[in-house]
């Protein structure tokens, strides 16, 4: 059977086909060597938090995901470096911080050739000369490149190809396959639709039939990213590659909602994890330790028994005897045209948060935003009614604190700023003191504002595009918050 062939029928199937969930067994990893080099192979989604059925979600129905979680290992505590897809993809696919090698502005050097600074590579470049095929699909369509969207131009072509069957006989593979379902604009599942009324909303979002239909239909895209996994994973194993195949499914950054994406929030920077590798990683394994984006390249290099270069900023978390990190790092800065700096620091229980410009409202204008989120104008429309609780009404504020620390064990939804509470003091200082401290042993490029001509030409290409896709819309780019919300109804519910 032709693949083309082989992924329409499974495609018809798989978001139907019930298969076992996750299970909770103590993490054990062996560490057996193989006579043959493993495969690896990447599944990348856009704009995913850990909402799937194997990390608790009552409504969402992941078969295929939860079945490979169930092979192998679920990270309860993943995260990503930069809450956008372009600075997070620059770092996990380099392994260095975005901010360490200029690439931490959303959608900067797109036409001026910026190249990175040696000895910094795209780790395809490692796989290839250690003799692995590369290859990045576009989602099912083998044929076509997969999303790429770094923040620099590659030295020369970053993969061998779009489909790992391109490879030479026995030539083990480093593939990704990059899947874009859970990006908007969303895509329903008829098959399995997701009452909107039955969606638990996070308290800093409105109780209104618009946020309940647009978060509906974000879970049911990934019931629909759910199917692709589950192709992907049906293909490998009809051509044998299953066994030696060390399988990672993980989501660039979290949902793309209005506390999460661009933002330091967990809801922006948490990612889910899951990785499956027969006869190493017991099944049903459930990890609860921090892990980075950053961390990465060292760990599937170390596991294809490359040697990691020394300038790689994370290190391998799949080692027997490994320490557990104490602390992950996460910043944001420009995205698109709308300027901002923030950093923050997780360790398990706290999150601090540093606004370098607190002057910046949080609704200050990203046409991405307004075109694309329609909780942002029915909060506008509900914050001009006086109808938003606390929790909703600090999204609206005119300025942000210039820090923020959240004790992630009591307060999971960032809701309480305890910087002027004397019982977490302590905690406060420690967490500073590191981000401080990691903002200068990682030589934060973020310190050093764009030129203005920079940033006018993003904001100009930015006011374009918003007035252009408007347009399309046949609506006014001045179109008022009541009339524009009035456009969603009728898009989301009518």
């Amino acid at each position: 059977m032709k693949r083309r062939e082989f992924l329409m029928a499974v495609g018809c199937s798989a978001a139907a086909t019930v298969l076992p969930g996750c299970t909770t067994n103590a993490p054990k990893t062996a560490t057996a060597p193989r006579a043959q080099r493993p495969n690896i192979l990447w599944l990348i989604s856009e704009d995913t938090s850990p909402d799937f059925a194997c990390y608790g979600h009552p409504l969402v129905k992941t078969p295929n995901l939860d079945r490979l979680a169930s092979q192998g290992a679920r990270f309860t505590n993943a995260f990503v470096t930069g809450p956008v897809c372009s600075a997070s993809r620059s770092a996990f696919m380099t392994g260095i911080y975005q901010t360490s090698i200029g690439a931490h502005n959303h959608r900067s050097h797109r036409d001026d050739g910026y190249t990175l600074p040696a000895p910094v590579n795209v780790i395809t470049e490692y796989f290839r000369q250690a003799g692995y095929f590369t290859s990045n699909a576009s989602g099912l369509n083998y044929k076509k490149a997969g999303k790429t969207d770094w923040n620099f131009t590659p030295k020369g072509e970053p993969f061998d190809g779009t489909d790992w069957a391109q490879r030479k006989p026995n030539q083990p593979f480093f593939a990704q396959v990059n899947l874009s379902l859970t990006h908007r604009d969303f895509k329903r599942d008829p098959k399995n639709p997701i009452d909107p009324k039955a969606v638990k909303l996070p308290p800093c979002y409105p109780d209104h039939p618009v946020a309940r239909r647009d978060w509906a239909d974000y879970l049911e895209s990934i019931q629909n990213l759910d199917t692709e996994v589950g192709v992907t994973l049906a293909w490998l194993e009809k051509e044998g590659l299953a066994d030696n195949t060390i399988v990672m499914y993980f989501g660039d950054h979290g949902r793309p909602h209005v506390w999460g994406k661009q933002w330091l929030y967990d809801e922006g920077i948490r990612i889910p994890a899951i990785i499956r590798w027969p006869g190493h990683i017991e099944p049903g394994t459930v990890v609860d330790d921090l892990i980075s984006s950053i961390d990465f390249a060292p760990t599937f290099l170390s596991l294809a028994g490359i040697a990691v270069p020394k300038h790689l900023q994370g290190y391998p978390f799949l080692v027997r005897g490994k320490k557990a990190r104490k602390y992950v790092f996460a910043a944001r800065d420009r995205c698109d045209g709308t300027v901002d700096r923030i950093r923050c620091i997780r360790s398990k229980r706290y999150k601090y948060i540093r606004n370098f410009c607190p002057e910046r409202p949080y609704t200050q204008f990203n046409a991405y935003k307004k075109l694309q989120y329609p909780v942002l104008t029915l909060l506008h429309v509900l914050h001009k009614q006086g109808r938003l609780t606390p929790e909703q009404a600090r999204f609206m504020a005119p300025t942000r604190p210039t820090e923020e620390f959240y004790d992630l064990e009591n307060d999971p939804f960032e809701t309480h700023n305890l910087v002027d509470d004397r019982a977490h003091a302590k905690a406060l200082r420690e967490h500073r003191a590191k981000l401080n401290e990691w903002i200068r042993a990682t030589k934060d490029q973020g310190q050093t504002p764009e030129t203005e001509s920079v940033v006018a030409y993003w904001q100009k290409d930015m006011a374009a595009s918003y007035e252009r896709q408007m347009k399309s819309r046949e609506l006014s780019p001045d179109i008022s918050d009541e009339d524009y919300l009035s456009w969603w109804v009728k898009k989301l519910l009518v």
